[in-house]
């Protein structure tokens, strides 16, 4: 279906696209993940000809790109990030346009279509909205819409679950698989790994320019063969949130490791017993010396669940120290939860900063 060969593309002097190669079968959904500013973006505007790459070459259906006719049957839909679409005109209308300007449909014909195209994205009901009165996910699946009207054989999705919240994300992860069912060949750029998991059957992972490791998601999230793999996956695995005061947003707290669970698979309990750690080790520390740095970590080869807290200067011991009053049946509580607590002073004699690891006792 789709053959991308050696695309390579530089601005201004820096590699951007360093002989990208893969192939993409008819009915398959690739996703593209890796750091910020890996290409990522830049890859997908080259197979959409909007970027023209320095060399190499995209192929869909054996045909070079550059030889595509604008609405044919091998035609490419891109949905951008921030959607595009007019806010003047109705949802109907942003989908009618390109069928009746590019195609020259009439209207009648265009408002069919895209009727039935709203249908296929649940939004049907919407036909008549301003798309500014829509929901992120809303204007998401608009803009979708508006690309299947065109027919295209390929659909090219810019980070789709960026703005959105983890309701909507799950809504688009249901499209995107209804589309694959239908025979709709993918290709996403996206930093949600997990979105990636749940809806890709190929996943590839730049970085510098390059396809540094690809294949299933099990494969590339899993069971990585290369460090930098690794190492990346896990940093987004891992989940991680600022404190500046005792007025902490508890809820985007919980929020945050929910998702964090959830990303991992863990069950209910496990993930009510990381809620529970973490709310009472903030009853312990002291929260008046300025930012504490929390992560959560969690580790593929053991299954073994850690909370970090990263003190502010100045902070030299919590736990054993007389210096410090915390509340004793928080204490008791975060010691129940743990196998055991580590305190690892680092920096320097003038900039001591204090790391606290807590390690979540296994389930029985």
């Amino acid at each position: 279906m789709v053959e991308v060969s050696e695309l390579k593309k530089t601005f201004g002097g820096r590699t951007v696209l360093n002989g990208i190669s893969f192939t993409l079968g008819e009915h398959d959904t690739l996703c593209v993940v890796g750091p910020t500013g890996c290409g990522k973006s830049t890859l997908l505007r080259c197979v959409a000809g909007l970027e023209e790459p320095d060399s190499g070459s995209v192929v869909i259906n054996g045909e070079p790109r550059r030889l595509l006719s604008k609405g044919g049957v091998h035609s490419i839909g891109m949905v951008f990030q921030s959607y595009n679409l007019f806010p003047h005109l109705d949802v109907l209308n942003n989908v009618m346009l390109a069928p009746v300007r590019v195609l020259g449909m009439s209207k009648k014909s265009a408002e069919e279509l895209a009727m039935k195209k709203l249908e296929l994205v649940g939004l049907a009901e919407k036909a008549s909205a301003n798309v500014e009165s829509l929901s992120a996910g809303q204007r998401q699946r608009v803009a979708i819409a508006r690309c299947l009207a065109m027919e295209p054989s390929l659909l090219l999705l810019d980070e789709p679950t960026s703005a959105l919240d983890q309701v909507m994300v799950s809504e688009m992860q249901c499209l995107v698989r209804d589309l694959s069912k239908r025979g709709m060949a993918m290709i996403i750029v996206t930093h949600d790994l997990q979105f990636a998991r749940e809806v890709g059957n190929h996943v590839i992972f730049m970085n510098e320019g390059v396809v540094y490791e690809q294949g299933t998601p099990e494969e590339v999230f899993d069971s990585p063969k290369k460090e930098q793999t690794n190492v990346f996956v896990n940093t987004i695995l891992d989940y991680s949130y600022q404190i500046h005061s005792h007025k902490y947003d508890l809820y985007e707290l919980q929020a945050g490791m929910i998702q964090f669970c959830k990303r991992h698979s863990l069950g209910k309990a496990v993930q009510f017993r990381v809620q529970l750690l973490a709310e009472e080790v903030l009853n312990v520390i002291p929260l008046n010396l300025g930012t504490v740095e929390l992560a959560l970590r969690y580790s593929k080869k053991n299954g073994a669940i850690s909370l970090e807290l990263l003190m502010p200067q100045g902070v030299r011991a919590i736990f054993g120290t007389s210096e410090l009053e915390y509340d004793e049946i928080s204490m008791s509580i975060v010691r129940g939860l743990c196998d055991g607590i580590d305190e690892l002073l680092e920096g320097d004699a003038a900039s001591p900063r204090l790391r606290v690891r807590f390690q979540l006792k296994e389930m029985n």
